[in-house]
């Protein structure tokens, strides 16, 4: 059985689906789309758990500006940055602590 074919995406027009392991087909931009929101939702909690500015000059105008840095790296278990926002919610907490 193919894992890809080209179908009509409501959104994209006739674009590649791929075939997910619960059997359903998805169109792959729309894949794209959603980790792209999930991560940027999942940074804007970040923020907000964490103050919502710069601890260091207070900066808080773009989101997409701030970053994170580990105190320790020993201790680090994943790195917040565009790929640690895959992970579940408790999770980056948990690193952001």
């Amino acid at each position: 059985m193919k894992k890809e074919e080209k179908r009509l995406c409501k959104v994209h027009g006739k674009t590649i689906f791929s075939l997910r392991a619960d059997g359903q087909w998805r169109c792959r931009k729309c894949c794209v789309e959603a980790v792209r929101k999930r991560r940027k939702v999942l940074k804007v909690k970040a923020v907000e758990y964490k103050g919502g500015k710069c601890i260091i000059c207070g900066y808080s105008k773009c989101v997409d500006a701030l970053v994170f840095h580990h105190r320790d790296k020993n201790t680090k278990e994943f790195g917040i940055g565009k790929n640690g926002y895959t992970r579940s919610w408790e999770k980056v907490r948990k690193e952001l602590d």
